[in-house]
C-alpha cells in the first residue's frame, strides 16, 4: 500500500527592523501543542488541483486574519520529519500579532471532540530566535531568505 504525501504551502512574512531582519511565525492550537514553544510559519494542506501559492496565500489569512501581499519570493520546498512536505514563499510586510485572528477547527482530544484555534498567536522573533522556535525542517526557510533570496 502507497501511502500518499502530504503537502502543504504556506507564508513566511518578514520585516527589516533597526536593520535586521525579523519573521512573522505562529503557534498551533489545541491541548497538544499548549505547552510546546513550538513555532511555525502559517501554512496549510493543498490539493492537486490548487497552485500551491494560492493555497499558501488563503492558509496565511485563514489562520492569522491578515491579508498577503506580493511580491513573493519561492523559498522552496522541505520535507518535515512527518514525512510533509511543505512548500513556502517569502514577502515583505507588517501586522500586530495582537490583532491575530485564526480560524477554528475541529479535533478529537483524549476521547471528546472540540473546537480549537488553527493557530493561538503569533509573534515576530529575529532570525536567531526563529531558528531555536520553528518546526524541524523550516529552518531551511530561515536560511534561505538569508541568503538574500528575499532582496
Amino acid at each position: 500500500m502507497v501511502r500518499e504525501v502530504k503537502r502543504s504551502a504556506g507564508l513566511l512574512m518578514y520585516r527589516r527592523r533597526d536593520g535586521r531582519m525579523e519573521v512573522f511565525l505562529v503557534h498551533p492550537g489545541g491541548p497538544f501543542w499548549a505547552k510546546k514553544d513550538l513555532w511555525t510559519i502559517p501554512k496549510g494542506e493543498y490539493e492537486g488541483g490548487e497552485h500551491p501559492l494560492d493555497a499558501a496565500r488563503r492558509e496565511f489569512t485563514e489562520e492569522t486574519g491578515f491579508a498577503a501581499s506580493g511580491p513573493f519570493v519561492d523559498l522552496g520546498e522541505t520535507r518535515q520529519p512527518s514525512g510533509k512536505i511543505v512548500r513556502a514563499w517569502g514577502f515583505e510586510g507588517d501586522c500586530d500579532p495582537a490583532a491575530l485572528a485564526s480560524n477554528t477547527c475541529l479535533i478529537e482530544w483524549r476521547g471528546k471532540s472540540m473546537e480549537i484555534p488553527e493557530v493561538d498567536r503569533g509573534a515576530w522573533f529575529s532570525m536567531e530566535q526563529a531558528r531555536a522556535k520553528i518546526f524541524k525542517g523550516q529552518e531551511r526557510f530561515l536560511e534561505r531568505l538569508l541568503a538574500g533570496e528575499c532582496g
